[in-house]
């Protein structure tokens, strides 16, 4: 069963809003098994477009990636960022077949 995915791109707005989001967001993806694989870092938009930053979390599977977002935990993290952050996340599944290396 391949992992899945959060990806995310942010734009923050107000910073001084999104300070507690990052320790509750944190408690959340311990206790959903979460590792983040791409958390703001340099970037370059070589194609459409972009935002100030990017984010990808794994999870061990699509179902557990699910649950965490529509956790209670998660909607009350969601709420310490509300109207501080233009954000786009989307969940999903992995890929597992074959590769261009193969």
């Amino acid at each position: 069963m391949p992992n899945a995915y959060w990806i995310g791109r942010i734009d923050v707005i107000k910073p001084e809003y999104t300070k507690a989001y990052g320790p509750a967001l944190t408690a959340v993806l311990r206790k959903y098994g979460a590792k983040f694989r791409v958390r703001g870092g340099t970037f370059e938009a070589v194609e459409g477009k972009s935002r100030e930053r990017n984010i990808v979390i794994e999870f061990k599977d699509y179902e557990t990636a699910l649950a965490c977002y529509r956790s209670p935990e998660y909607t009350k993290a969601r709420e310490l960022r509300a109207g501080a952050v233009d954000i786009d996340i989307i969940v999903i599944e992995g890929y597992d077949g074959p590769q261009p290396t193969d």
